[in-house]
């Protein structure tokens, strides 16, 4: 029991020694871990059940069951599952556009993917930032030694040696929080990669399934994709941009224009 008592007032020394550099980097490193924590669970949430969608989702389209599928698609989390249920969703109407699934499925990619990468920029941030915060309260340190010693007037071996162990203190916190983080960092980035190969997988999957349908003749793709966003919308030509056009035709005079306009 001493000998906890006593490391608890070594580890609030060493705190209280550190300065104030030592409250933002405990700050960061609570942030880091509240985000560790959510995106640890988030990715095994996301990957927990994506085989067996993957297969039950396969079973049931080879046996045309498709909105059995949608329902197991939706009553699964995942970005796999969410791929395949916006698919589904589309090929279920017998009737789509030349490119709508490839487009459908992309969207939600994408969708997925900003949710699988949230909280990342924390993580990457305070591992570079926490080295440099504990750097800055080094320097800091080492100026006040310097100008305590410069106060006695005399280089006292213990005074700069205590200087030193001070000064130091906040670069060995800073690291000490920069290298798990990092470590969680590259983990969560290589975990988000494979869920990335499952979306994948659940869109071939997906334009399999279409493709099959089309042959057998249960799906038709009629059309080309019209692209959304303002490269669709008509542009007007020189012509028409440098002279007005009549509201009534291209053929309408001037009597058209103006009738009634003198009464």
């Amino acid at each position: 029991m001493e000998e906890s008592t006593d490391f608890q007032y070594n580890l609030m020394s060493l705190f209280a020694d550190g300065g104030m550099m030592m409250y933002a980097l405990v700050l960061c490193s609570l942030i880091a871990l509240g985000v560790i924590i959510a995106k640890a669970w988030t990715l095994w949430v996301a990957h927990r059940d994506t085989d067996r969608i993957l297969a039950e989702v396969q079973e049931l389209t080879e046996k045309g069951r498709i909105d059995d599928a949608i329902r197991v698609a939706a009553g699964t989390p995942g970005p796999a599952a969410a791929i395949l249920l916006a698919g589904l969703r589309r090929i279920r109407q017998g009737e789509v556009r030349a490119g709508e699934i490839e487009q459908a499925v992309s969207t939600i990619g994408t969708i997925e993917l900003g949710f699988l990468e949230r909280g990342l920029v924390i993580l990457a941030t305070i591992a570079n930032v926490a080295p440099l915060m504990g750097f800055l309260g080094t320097v800091a340190g080492m100026i006040l030694a310097f100008g305590s010693i410069e106060l006695a007037g005399d280089v006292n071996p213990t005074l700069v040696a205590g200087g030193i162990k001070v000064a130091l203190l906040t670069t060995a916190t800073g690291l000490l929080i920069a290298i798990p983080v990092n470590l969680g960092y590259n983990f969560f980035v290589s975990r988000i990669d494979k869920l990335i190969i499952d979306m994948e997988q659940g869109t071939q999957q997906i334009l399999n399934l279409a493709w099959d349908m089309e042959q057998a003749g249960t799906l038709v793709i009629t059309g080309v994709a019209v692209p959304r966003g303002p490269s669709s919308m008509p542009r007007p030509d020189a012509t028409s941009a440098s002279e007005p056009v009549s509201p009534i035709g291209p053929d309408a005079d001037d009597s058209q224009l103006y009738d009634g306009a003198g009464d």
